[in-house]
């Protein structure tokens, strides 16, 4: 059976202020071959803060 992600690797979104673990996505390695950084809501901060790609 074929793979239907083709491209798309799991990441997972650290809060650079507190370091917390939030959010789980994919992303689609062939568009985006650098590691993302995306603002979100952080609900340990309680406050929109950016969100980087972990390892």
């Amino acid at each position: 059976m074929a793979n239907k992600k083709g491209n798309r690797v799991p990441m997972v979104l650290v809060c650079t202020v507190c370091g917390q673990r939030n959010y789980d996505t994919e992303k689609n390695k062939k568009n985006d071959p650098e590691r993302k950084t995306l603002v979100k809501y952080c609900r340990f901060c309680r406050k929109h803060t950016e969100h980087k790609e972990s390892k």
